[in-house]
């Protein structure tokens, strides 16, 4: 018999779901978490990136990575010895990155942003230079959208940026209080429309400033 005559009442190997189709798979089952039915366009990829330094993007992280809309662009971006580590608690997610994104910088890793230090510890980082998130900041259970903003941070130096995206402008007030200067501009070509920010902390006062 020919080995490559398909056999009767066999049964063929489920067929991987488009990254699309992923996404919208991982929005039914958590949509608290993704808080977005598609990935977001590449208005939003170019508008949210252009503001970056990437000479200084040594550590880049994303919270809510999704299939990845943004992971491959920032790769493209970044300096060889670099690295991007994307954190998101949706096991499916996870895997898929994994095994999709054959890059020696980027490393997909199951968790809450929430612990972005410890994660960021224990690849031999003590803090990033960016971070990016599309977390839906307004509909996190209460306390966790505040404990990320804190932990963002924490781990951000007084150089580093954090980088949103939302469709909501309430996110706002979660990261106002730990990152003050704040830049923001409205991604008009999505739809829906899209807030987009970049938060730095407050910069440090200039000691000579405060002589008489």
């Amino acid at each position: 018999m020919d080995n490559s005559t398909t056999i009767a009442g066999a049964r063929r190997p489920p067929a991987k779901p488009s990254p699309w189709g992923l996404f919208f798979q991982g929005f039914l089952k958590h949509p608290v978490m993704v808080g977005a039915v598609l990935p977001s366009s590449s208005h939003v990829i170019r508008s949210m990136l252009a503001r970056v330094d990437w000479q200084r993007a040594k550590v880049f992280v994303e919270y809510g990575p999704g299939v990845g809309t943004f992971c491959q662009p920032v790769l493209d971006r970044m300096p060889a010895d670099g690295q991007l580590i994307a954190i998101d608690t949706n096991p499916d997610f996870i895997a898929y990155l994994n095994d999709t994104i054959r890059d020696s910088r980027f490393e997909a890793v199951l968790g809450s942003a929430a612990d972005v230090a410890q994660i960021l510890a224990e690849r031999g980082h003590d803090g990033a230079d960016f971070v990016l998130s599309g977390l839906p900041f307004s509909t996190l259970p209460p306390g966790v959208g505040d404990a990320i903003a804190r932990a963002t941070a924490h781990v951000l130096g007084d150089d580093g940026t954090f980088l949103v995206y939302q469709y909501r402008p309430k996110c706002r007030s979660f990261f106002a209080p730990y990152l003050p200067v704040i830049e923001h501009s409205v991604e008009w070509r999505n739809l829906p429309p899209t807030q987009l920010y970049w938060a730095r902390k407050a910069p440090a006062a200039d000691p000579e400033s405060n002589d008489s």
